[in-house]
């Protein structure tokens, strides 16, 4: 079979297209500067220049596949140029979406996330949980406006399907979870918020279960791909029992960490604050980004890694980059 790849060159992409490669399929990806694509190239992948953005430079490497996957995305947290957000997830969706029902291929799958959810203060829901109120980052907002994109294309008739994970992690990580693990190694990791959770998914697991999605997933399908939840807390204990690192002793209550938001608010537009302490950051920090994962077990046959196999070898990966072994104090 013969895929086409959004978003090859990132973190769940570069899996996606490797996992693809060990089973013997072709795989079309593109990137803004091939050049920087050599990783890729090395894998066996054709790596075409192109860009989400430019529908046009798509026609041709996304013409006579037999699937694509969508995985490109922007996913900042905290940031102060958000225009990516619209560019990217936004626009770039509708673009991507509309070549393939143009150009006829059989099927797709979309990689949504369970952001466009937003907070769901402790409640674990399903696929049939509708959020309608307002999103509390841009990435959650632009991801919920093209998830919508991505529903509508389905009811005119767009063979798709749609997965959703949650926090990824895994050996190789560039994005925020990445960063928070190395402020930890680090010991600048400031504090813990109580009852902050993510249903943490392992690359691996997250790669496999887009596989899964064009192979066993119904068209017009959307699947929580999202690995099992733990508590913030809990996974900075399990942390510092792998590395002896001792986790943050300051765990703050979220209603503290709300205000704290409301009052960088304040002056956020005066001052430059880091992202870390932006308020759009801090609200994020409170939520609680979790979902069951029982309808992809179910239909897929996807079985996700538990965080206690997971996060030993993220973290010694993580310590490797930073010249540290385990057990250093």
């Amino acid at each position: 079979m013969k895929y086409f790849v959004t978003g090859a060159t990132g973190f769940v992409g570069k899996e996606v297209a490797r996992q693809l490669r060990a089973q013997g399929h072709d795989v079309i990806a593109i990137a803004r500067n091939p050049g920087k694509a050599q990783d890729l190239v090395a894998m066996g992948i054709d790596v075409r220049k192109g860009d989400i953005t430019d529908t046009e430079s798509m026609r041709a490497p996304m013409t006579g596949v037999d699937g694509v996957y969508h995985i490109a995305g922007w996913y900042k947290i905290g940031t102060k140029d958000k225009a990516d957000g619209q560019a990217i997830n936004i626009d770039g969706t509708r673009n991507v979406l509309t070549l393939m029902k143009e150009l006829g291929v059989p099927k797709g799958v979309y990689t949504s996330t369970l952001a466009v959810n937003s907070d769901t203060h402790g409640q674990m829901v399903d696929e049939s949980y509708c959020f309608t109120g307002a999103h509390i980052s841009e990435y959650d907002r632009t991801k919920a406006a093209a998830h919508d994109i991505a529903e509508e294309m389905i009811k005119q008739g767009l063979p798709l399907a749609i997965v959703q994970p949650g926090l990824v992690y895994g050996p190789g990580d560039g994005g925020p979870s990445h960063d928070t693990f190395v402020l930890y190694l680090k010991r600048q990791l400031p504090m813990l918020v109580q009852g902050t959770a993510y249903a943490w998914g392992h690359i691996e697991d997250i790669a496999q279960a887009h596989l899964l999605a064009m192979t066993q997933g119904k068209v017009g399908e959307n699947y929580f791909t999202c690995g099992p939840t733990h508590t913030f807390v809990e996974a900075m204990s399990l942390a510092e029992k792998i590395t002896s690192v001792p986790a943050p002793k300051l765990v703050m209550p979220p209603g503290m960490v709300k205000l704290t938001a409301g009052l960088t608010g304040l002056v956020d537009g005066v001052l430059t604050l880091p992202s870390l302490y932006t308020p759009e950051f801090l609200r994020v920090s409170t939520a609680t980004y979790i979902g069951k994962n029982d309808k992809a077990k179910r239909e897929l046959g996807w079985n996700p890694r538990s965080l206690e196999v997971g996060l030993p070898e993220t973290l010694r990966w993580e310590m490797a980059q930073l010249g540290m072994t385990a057990g250093e104090t």
